[in-house]
């Protein structure tokens, strides 16, 4: 297992606060635990707090979070150095986790980490220009649009070299990107377009009319047998009575 620590000294601020907006979040959050439990949400926290300082938490965080849970600090330091999913040191504006895991590399992940490298540097290491910094990380469930990376929050799919040096290319001047598949497909449906559930009648109303028409005189006829079951029934017990008269 990788020793995790935190970043030096050297880059560390002198404190930390949650903004205004994350403080009410925080506070919802808290409240959503019971009395004497509230170290249960230590991990949102921590993540919202990475979110606030760009993408990576300082030690001033992490003990303005403990002091917020009423934990001891050194339980909140074990917590954001064992998950993974918290950087202890600077990512740069935009931080690029590629996926490595086997259907990426059968798909060409590992051109797109040629990009990083050719581009950014080694991994861990932030560009001259603070924008990005990238790491090689495993599967993100993503499978079916391989090659793909998670950059901050956002997952960007089916890449390939020149999609995903476009992409570095908008980012660093603050154009809007797409996020998702970028070759243009939809979601994870396959290449070449849906195959299943591309029936027109499906969406225009006219299946479930039919279904409704054809429900409705179902129930229709269940009614009706229903009310020949209850005049027979009647009947035979009408006879029934004329018999024992007789």
């Amino acid at each position: 297992m990788a020793v995790r620590r935190l970043a030096p000294d050297a880059v560390q601020p002198a404190s930390f606060a949650f903004s205004k907006d994350n403080l009410a979040w925080a506070k919802t959050i808290i409240a959503k635990y019971p009395e004497g439990r509230q170290a249960s949400a230590v991990i949102p926290l921590l993540w919202r707090a990475q979110v606030q300082h760009q993408y990576w938490l300082p030690r001033a965080a992490i003990e303005y979070v403990g002091e917020m849970l009423g934990m001891a600090k050194i339980r909140v330091l074990e917590v954001a150095t064992f998950y993974s999913m918290f950087n202890l040191e600077p990512v740069g504006k935009h931080f690029i986790q590629v996926c490595g895991t086997t259907p990426c590399r059968l798909n060409g992940a590992e051109k797109i980490i040629k990009v990083c490298e050719e581009r950014i540097g080694e991994q861990r290491h932030v560009s001259a220009d603070g924008n990005f910094a990238w790491l090689e990380v495993e599967c993100l469930g993503s499978c079916c649009n391989a090659p793909m990376a998670q950059i901050n929050n956002d997952y960007y799919e089916d890449l390939t070299p020149e999609s995903f040096g476009k992409l570095l290319d908008d980012l660093s001047a603050g154009r809007p990107v797409k996020v998702g598949p970028q070759n243009g497909r939809r979601g994870s449906e396959p290449l070449s377009g849906a195959k299943t559930l591309t029936d027109p009648a499906l969406y225009d109303g006219s299946v479930v009319g039919s279904w409704k028409a054809r429900f409705e005189a179902d129930e229709a006829n269940k009614a009706i047998a229903a009310a020949e079951a209850v005049k027979a029934a009647e009947a035979a017990k009408a006879a029934a009575a004329e018999a024992a008269k007789g």
